[in-house]
């Protein structure tokens, strides 16, 4: 499935995955995200959120979109169905008005992911010199701010990925800062992991964005996803 998503991309001069399509390949490996449905009306929308619960988000599907909020593309917090489909008409007014040429797959609707321990990114980019790199920080709306970020060469270790926490400032949060919850630091290693593995098998991922990776006390979640392929052949030392 994963080659076959990144295969009929390229193969249609196409390198940036859409979010479904990202999402899919995490899906087969095995990393969580929330349930979603992709739908194409507002009616189609408010059933949806009934389906899935409240609040709800609604995100535009297109592959000529990445970032998403740049042009009112995502609407956060909605409760109701009154509230979803207001929602969901505003998102494709904005489309229409800021990016009208845009090709348009749909509307992503999923509940909201419960607040947790942490908020992390994981991420993955390319170096002409170096080649692959994985990334492991704090996320959210923090990331430019703080700069807390641990990175290495793929393919990395299980004693890689925890080094990789504990070189951040942020790790005592993780770890249970003043009696707070201790975060489920097994499962972002094995999230890190997983995504080195990943690019190992795929090396034409040139950039991979997990942003934010919320972390809860068992598991995780990952809320944002964007994956960007190469144009070119790529080899992953």
């Amino acid at each position: 499935m994963i080659k076959k998503i990144i295969s009929n991309s390229i193969s249609s001069g196409r390198y940036v995955l859409t979010e479904d399509e990202s999402k899919t390949i995490l899906r087969q490996i095995n990393v969580a995200f929330p349930e979603y449905e992709i739908v194409k009306s507002a009616e189609e929308a408010a059933e949806a959120a009934e389906r899935l619960g409240y609040p709800a988000v609604l995100k535009i599907m297109s592959p000529d979109i990445i970032h998403k909020s740049d042009y009112g593309g995502v609407m956060l917090n909605l409760n109701g169905k009154r509230e979803v489909i207001e929602a969901y008409n505003k998102i494709l007014s904005n489309i229409s008005r800021n990016r009208s040429n845009a090709k348009i797959h749909g509307v992503m609707v999923y509940k909201m992911a419960p607040k947790g321990v942490a908020e992390l990114l994981i991420g993955v980019s390319y170096d002409e010199q170096f080649g692959h790199i994985i990334a492991v920080g704090l996320g959210g709306v923090f990331v430019e701010l703080l700069k807390d970020v641990s990175i290495r060469l793929i393919p990395i270790s299980e004693f890689e990925a925890e080094e990789m926490l504990k070189e951040l400032k942020a790790y005592p949060i993780l770890a249970g800062y003043r009696g707070s919850g201790n975060a489920d630091i097994e499962s972002v290693k094995k999230t890190v992991i997983k995504i080195s593995n990943l690019i190992v098998e795929n090396p034409e991922i040139l950039e991979l964005d997990l942003n934010p990776v919320i972390v809860y006390e068992k598991g995780l979640t990952v809320v944002d996803a964007r994956v960007i392929l190469s144009n070119k052949t790529v080899t992953c030392v």
